[in-house]
């Protein structure tokens, strides 16, 4: 399975962007897909997840800003992120799960200036 990320940049502070990551390969039907971040000097931490049939769950931090979305037709996870903050600044990955295993996509860096 192989993850493609998109959609990373530079936006002003109360900006929006969306990122895209299409999964390809053998991919179990039943899965969860999401999205992680890592700042500089942080821990990677997770922003959002979708499970096939749709349930999501946020961080805290990102709640009424961002929103997860999926078609499983195209395997592709989205994440469309408004209001941003410069703390939302760092490497965004993608994320898919399944009983086959979990796999990362290469990050796409979002950069939020105040």
């Amino acid at each position: 399975v192989q993850l493609q990320a998109s959609g990373g940049g530079l936006v002003q502070a109360g900006g929006s962007l969306r990122l895209s990551c299409k999964a390809s390969g053998d991919i179990f039907t039943r899965n969860l897909m999401g999205w992680y971040r890592q700042a500089p000097g942080k821990q990677r931490e997770l922003v959002a997840i979708i499970s096939s049939g749709g349930d999501t769950n946020y961080a805290d931090s990102v709640k009424g800003r961002f929103t997860i979305s999926r078609d499983n037709a195209e395997n592709t996870v989205y994440l469309q992120m408004s209001s941003l903050k410069p703390e939302d600044t760092a490497v965004y990955y993608c994320n898919l799960h399944s009983i086959l295993g979990t796999r990362w996509g290469q990050g796409t860096q979002v950069t939020v200036s105040s």
